[in-house]
């Protein structure tokens, strides 16, 4: 760690788990990189962390913002503070390999056009499966359902080397994300409107609408301790999944294909809806509401996120859909069984 000029500046935003927080920073803390310096975005702690960071932890920066900003607002204020180069943003429910860094730093540094970069990130409980939030690089079909190269919805692989080649991707996973600090800046930071969840799958949207390549190398490897923060199951996890994947399609594609591809994602939505109270599931049913009634009384907002996302394309919607997945996931998955990345990007080719 340093405190001159750093190259990277990690940021983790934390809001209360102090246990949660120690094991991750005592894990940076044996990290084999020359530069870089740690900040935790601490948003507004009630159990002491602020305190116990800066006594245990002295050597990390410590922003103590007045609220709970949520992921995208604790670290678009640790990057304000951010001195290096490069922006790496942590889940603090995270341990990393030694050399994790250093092979994340190599990659975005091999070529200019490369935006994000993120590790290969595994279970943290059950360390040869892939976690659920990103696996080997995260990637997204037509209709905004995103999966990753080692999960596709609640089915995961068990990390056997098939996903070990460096490769671009769709997504960067914000649990450990490494990015071009003026390109993050270029891009108008995560959109707080998201609070958690999917900003950065909206973020990378960005990036390649300006041009850019997202990439994963999983040389790097990081371990997640997957939903802590926010149960997999509560209300408030479906209504964010499904609020913002919404957002993100009537925000980020052309006008055409907002209407076309959105029609068909609301009426699954229609259909998750029974789905869920057929089977009893009224924290996923209320979430799927919720979220309708959001996308449908925040029109103004969606128009202001239309005009930025304009602003800053340099590329249209045509050559972003190749990267795309070009079936559905939801199809080829529940329906025709689907079990792994590799089994459904093979037939669909």
């Amino acid at each position: 760690m340093t405190n001159d000029s750093p190259k990277v500046s990690i940021i983790i935003p934390h809001w209360n788990g102090i246990e949660t927080i120690s094991e991750c920073l005592d894990s940076l803390a044996k990290t084999q990189f020359y530069s870089y310096e740690v900040i935790v975005s601490d948003n507004a702690s009630t159990d002491g962390s602020q305190k116990w960071v800066k006594e245990n932890h002295p050597e990390v920066r410590l922003l103590e913002n007045p609220n709970n900003y949520g992921y995208a607002g604790g670290c678009n204020r640790g990057s304000e503070i951010a001195r290096g180069t490069f922006l790496l943003f942590l889940n603090n429910d995270t341990i990393q390999d030694l050399s994790w860094l250093e092979y994340l730093v190599k990659r975005i540094e091999m070529n200019h056009e490369i935006a994000a970069v993120q590790p290969k990130i595994l279970n943290y409980f059950d360390n040869g499966t892939f976690d659920y939030a990103g696996g080997s690089g995260g990637h997204m079909d037509l209709l905004c359902y995103p999966f990753a190269r080692g999960r596709l919805f609640l089915e995961y692989e068990k990390d056997k080397g098939q996903y070990d080649d460096a490769a671009q991707c769709f997504w960067t996973s914000g649990t450990a994300m490494l990015v071009r600090k003026e390109l993050f800046i270029k891009a108008g930071k995560f959109d707080e409107v998201f609070f958690a969840h999917m900003e950065e799958i909206d973020l990378c949207w960005r990036f390649h609408a300006m041009g850019y390549q997202t990439w994963v190398e999983p040389l790097s490897t990081v371990y997640h301790k997957n939903a802590v923060s926010l149960p997999m199951h509560s209300q408030r996890k479906y209504y964010l999944n499904h609020r913002n994947s919404l957002l993100m399609l009537l925000s980020n594609y052309s006008i055409l294909n907002a209407f076309y591809i959105g029609a068909i994602r609301i009426m699954l939505e229609f259909i998750a809806l029974v789905y869920a109270i057929s089977k009893l599931n009224l924290n996923h049913a209320f979430g799927i509401i919720r979220s309708l009634l959001w996308i449908l009384l925040h029109p103004i907002t969606i128009i202001g996120r239309r005009i930025h996302f304009r602003k800053i394309r340099k590329v249209e919607d045509r050559q972003i859909l190749n990267k795309l997945f070009k079936g559905s996931a939801v199809l080829s998955h529940f329906i025709r069984g689907k079990k792994t990345y590799f089994d459904m990007v093979s037939k669909a080719d």
